[in-house]
């Protein structure tokens, strides 16, 4: 008699389900944000008018990507309440394929957060799907006020965003090391429920006024039933044609670009976003009377992605940034835009606009890849990646970078919603308790940028190692 033969369970792979998350995601958004779907068609149309019109650039970002998913490139950002809800969305996007990458202090620009970026971290995997969640936990020891800090906790506290079916699925998962078909879509749409917008409030309107006076962030976070997703974002290939043009989607843009200033070899992060929309919810009052209040929480936002920088790199951006914005801080009403604009093209033009000096002077990451040309009879035993490259055997394209920056990031939130906050919380960074709270470490980018560029340098000698 034949023994039963266990078949393996046929997992998703992790790639597909955040795929699957990502499009079910934007679906939402877009209809409960119809200004959402009218910026993404916005995107969608400018960049393939210029992936048409510029070929160069068509090519260099097909060697290093996928151009056919880049209309489907976002990322979103949420915030969170405390530390049993972060350490849950960790484990939650482990199911995705994402990994908590780098520590963003956001209380350097007022804003009462520390953040990290769940994404994917290999190259493939980024290739097959690129999407992140900035993840913002709200610190509510910057509160000073002790009273209303004990409300806040007490609220938060009770609360459960989650609920037994995502619980469920996410113990199912990590005890049989995945999901099959039926249980990622059952996954998808729980998580989708998670971040979905509420129109009655958790707490009462006196509540809501008193956080709201604090700082806006605290009141967006600590009103609600979930961390409902507060902006998902396209990426464009020409931020300042689409900044031009969000008008004719009926939404306003926000003044300034922030990050640094248009280039021909783009760098880092440049964001911009509509502002904020205002919606009615629906809060008791003291007496359980119904109230309805207007509040402004979610936005479009705007992203496009240049080179990853080296450490080196980075540290001549922000010592530019910090130069230009002790010369001229950008305002919210645009009134000194003009001025600002001036003052930062001027600072950064000591930063090289060109892929060769970037890469010359290591200022940024780049992917190597064979370009066909024969190897000279004197290279043959070369292990120099440089004189490969200048014989033309070998080409480099930059490397895209997949993170964020912190003074851009404080800058969208205070220009939608208005976060000026009469609290100086100071630059307070506790990378270690944010990395306690979340229950693991959070990915050094620079280390994951740098493994990218020496896999693909050792994919070149092993190619060619094949030719001999």
């Amino acid at each position: 008699m034949n023994q039963a033969v266990t078949l393996p369970i046929d997992f998703v792979p992790c790639d597909t389900i955040r795929s699957q998350f990502s499009n079910a995601m934007s679906q939402m958004y877009r209809t409960e944000v119809p200004a959402y779907g009218a910026l993404i068609d916005l995107v969608d149309s400018n960049n393939q008018q210029v992936l048409t019109t510029n070929s160069e650039l068509a090519e260099r970002l097909g060697q290093v990507e996928n151009l056919e998913t880049l209309s489907e490139q976002r990322h979103g950002a949420i915030r969170i309440g405390k530390a049993s809800e972060l350490a849950m969305m960790g484990r939650i996007f482990a199911i995705m394929g994402m990994q908590p990458v780098g520590y963003y202090d956001l209380s350097v620009a007022n804003v009462p957060v520390h953040s990290t970026a769940f994404r994917a971290v290999d190259s493939e995997s980024i290739r097959n799907n690129p999407f992140r969640i900035f993840t913002s936990l709200l610190r509510l020891e910057l509160i000073k006020d002790e009273a209303l800090r004990a409300k806040a906790t007490a609220v938060l506290e009770k609360r459960d965003i989650f609920g037994d079916k995502v619980r469920e699925l996410v113990a199912t998962a990590e005890k049989e090391g995945g999901l099959d078909a039926a249980q990622a879509e059952q996954f998808v749409a729980a998580i989708v429920e998670v971040f979905r917008w509420h129109s009655e409030a958790a707490i009462d309107s006196e509540l809501y006024t008193q956080l709201l006076s604090e700082h806006p962030l605290i009141a967006d976070v600590v009103s609600f039933k979930g961390p409902h997703i507060n902006h998902l974002t396209p990426r464009t290939l020409d931020i300042d044609w689409v900044q031009e043009n969000i008008h004719t989607t009926g939404a306003k843009a926000k003044a300034v670009i922030e990050g640094p200033p248009k280039r021909e070899c783009p760098i880092l992060l440049r964001q911009t976003a509509f502002l904020a929309i205002k919606e009615q919810v629906s809060f008791v009052t003291t007496g359980e009377q119904q109230v309805n209040l207007t509040h402004a929480a979610r936005f479009g936002e705007i992203e496009q992605r240049g080179c990853a920088l080296t450490e080196k790199g980075r540290d001549l951006y922000d010592q530019l940034l910090t130069q230009t914005r002790s010369l001229t801080r950008p305002l919210n009403d645009g009134s000194n835009l003009a001025q600002y604009k001036a003052e930062i093209e001027q600072v950064f033009s000591v930063f090289p606009d060109n892929y060769k000096q970037m890469h010359d002077q290591q200022l940024a990451y780049f992917s190597y890849s064979l370009t066909g040309v024969a190897l000279p009879q004197a290279l043959k035993d070369s292990t120099d990646i440089d004189q490969l490259v200048d014989a033309g055997v070998v080409r480099f394209d930059p490397i895209t970078y997949e993170d964020f920056l912190p003074v851009s990031a404080a800058g969208i939130f205070q220009s939608n919603l208005g976060e000026q906050g009469e609290e100086d919380f100071s630059q307070n960074p506790n990378q270690a308790e944010f990395e306690r709270d979340l229950g693991m470490q959070v990915a050094d980018q620079f280390s994951l940028y740098q493994a990218m560029q020496t896999q693909s340098i050792e994919q070149c000698f092993a190619e060619l190692a094949a030719l001999k």
